[in-house]
């Protein structure tokens, strides 16, 4: 007897885009058992991890927060998991992008010089995470270098740069001796859409980055570009696509968005650099991107899912002193849950007893 994985002759459209929520509902049955196994109540997490946080509104303000970072880095990471690159390293792209973005903010930060230092910050942000994306393109594409190795041993530099420049010299010389820039100006800060809380105006670049994504990738000759060198790298040569410079733009497109994310996250909640400015985005939007099964629409339901599980896992942690890792773990498991149903979609087991099927 052999098993074979063979692909399937027609998939429907209903069952790509059911498949994903079937991957969250076996990722909360194996979350609840994890959650047995240490003694709680399955059924008291379920409340706290998924149904609590929707029941006021300032928890979905803070669902729309946290999601926002992730809808832009996983919007970004489309582009090259379409095209069958793998950019891991978005997490150094967000930092360096906060950092370029910020220099504005700190260099004009007690002169009042008005809204045009928060639009270049963004600009800035993008334009350090696009050159920072580039370094492992540019050895993809040159050298043969896998952009994997490359792009996430570029997120710990990328990490220990902050550090330095949060201990050195952008410092606040008035705080304290505390690892931080000085604040940013109020006008170098994105406005709050709400008068009391925290949702701010990044939600908004969010979903218009998505709504440009989608038509990028589903109503112009580059998206069919990128699709096509993804599940078809020779018809992409014969149809004339230059595949190096699709590498390219994937990885700077990406790496702007997540550079765009560090500084929208830095002007719109944190105020100044610190040494942690990162709930580690970079790497749960890969999560989120598969989740939304790499389509930019998809994506605003997978940052939700996520968003819901670090707020409802921070939530648990004082309810039900259920630890924080917990939800790392069940971001690991969905990933796997979404990959396996992903598979089973697109294959199917076969089942051979000697040279018969």
């Amino acid at each position: 007897m052999r098993l074979d994985i063979v692909p399937r002759g027609e998939v429907s459209t209903l069952a790509r885009i059911l498949s994903p929520i079937g991957a969250v509902i076996v990722a909360i049955l194996i979350g609840g058992l994890i959650v047995s196994a240490l003694g709680k109540s399955p059924v008291q997490a379920l409340f706290v991890y998924f149904i609590d946080p929707l029941s006021e509104s300032w928890t979905i303000q803070e669902l729309a927060v946290k999601g926002t970072p992730l809808i832009l880095i996983a919007s970004g990471l489309i582009y090259c998991f379409r095209s069958n690159v793998w950019n891991i390293g978005a997490e150094g792209q967000y930092t360096i992008g906060a950092i370029f973005g910020s220099i504005l903010p700190i260099m004009f930060h007690d002169s009042n010089a008005g809204y045009w230092v928060l639009i270049a910050s963004l600009f800035m942000g993008m334009i350090g995470g696009l050159l920072y994306a580039l370094i492992p393109a540019f050895l993809r594409v040159t050298y043969g270098v896998s952009e994997i190795l490359t792009s996430l041993m570029l997120v710990y530099v990328a990490q220990l740069g902050l550090d330095y420049l949060v201990r050195g010299p952008w410092r606040d010389p008035k705080g304290f001796n505390f690892p931080q820039s000085v604040p940013f100006d109020a006008t170098s800060m994105l406005p709050n859409l709400v008068e009391e809380g925290r949702l701010h105006a990044g939600i908004i670049i969010a979903i218009i980055v998505v709504l440009l994504s989608a038509f990028v990738l589903g109503r112009t000759i580059f998206g069919f570009g990128i699709r096509v060198a993804g599940e078809a790298p020779k018809a992409a040569r014969f149809a004339g696509f230059n595949a190096k410079a699709l590498t390219i733009s994937a990885f700077a497109i990406s790496g702007a968005l997540a550079g765009l994310a560090g500084i929208v996250e830095v002007t719109g909640q944190i105020g100044q650099l610190q040494p942690s400015i990162s709930n580690n985005y970079g790497f749960t939007a890969i999560t989120v991107a598969f989740l939304g099964r790499l389509h930019p629409l998809g994506v605003l339901f997978g940052a939700f899912v996520i968003a819901l599980t670090v707020l409802g896992g921070e939530s648990a942690q004082i309810a039900m002193k259920l630890p924080l890792d917990l939800t790392t773990t069940f971001q690991g498991i969905l990933l796997m849950c979404v990959l396996a149903a992903d598979s089973l979609v697109t294959y199917r087991v076969r089942i051979r007893f000697g040279g018969r099927s």
